[in-house]
């Protein structure tokens, strides 16, 4: 038998991601996170197959809504009792479980299956930068790599590299 170790088992391993939710919207912050825990970034990939990494989410306060989302959005709750229903709004449950904000939010963009519940027990939620998992990092993620940076931008970065009179002169 070979000692080798291929491509296909180093993607069967478990990585560690870190993503910083400070400042960044809630939707987005979400989906990166669903997409690393079902493993949809790795070339072995399948929808049956639980092959997803280990995701920390950090500054769970910091998170942030679009439009008049902050004010209109509530979470509901039902104790399964007769007058048991509860709606909570964003902002208080912003102050009392910022986890649980981020937590809803990645378990509604998952698969509705039996993997459901084991991939979000790899999903690791602090509501301030502090968290015991900083070593086991391999990748940190922001939303502005993901994020198309903006025509706009990208058009004066080009004018600003364009050669100019006073450039081909100075040459």
């Amino acid at each position: 038998m070979s000692q080798f170790i291929g491509n296909t088992t180093l993607a069967w391993a478990r990585s560690w991601h870190h993503i910083s939710a400070r400042d960044d919207v809630l939707g987005r912050t979400a989906a990166r996170a669903a997409l690393l825990l079902m493993g949809k970034h790795k070339p072995i990939w399948d929808p049956s197959v639980d092959c997803g990494d280990y995701v920390v989410v950090t500054d769970a306060r910091g998170v942030v809504l679009t439009g008049r989302k902050a004010e209109q959005k509530e979470y509901y709750s039902h104790s399964m009792y007769p007058g048991g229903f509860k709606a909570v709004p964003f902002r208080r449950m912003l102050q009392r479980k910022p986890d649980e904000i981020i937590r809803k939010a990645v378990s509604g963009m998952l698969p509705k299956n039996k993997l459901r519940k084991r991939r979000l027990e790899r999903l690791r939620i602090f509501p301030d930068a502090e968290h015991p998992h900083a070593a086991n990092f391999i990748q940190r993620h922001t939303i502005a790599d993901a994020r198309p940076q903006s025509v706009v931008q990208r058009l004066l970065e080009l004018k600003a590299q364009a050669p100019t009179a006073e450039r081909i002169a100075a040459q």
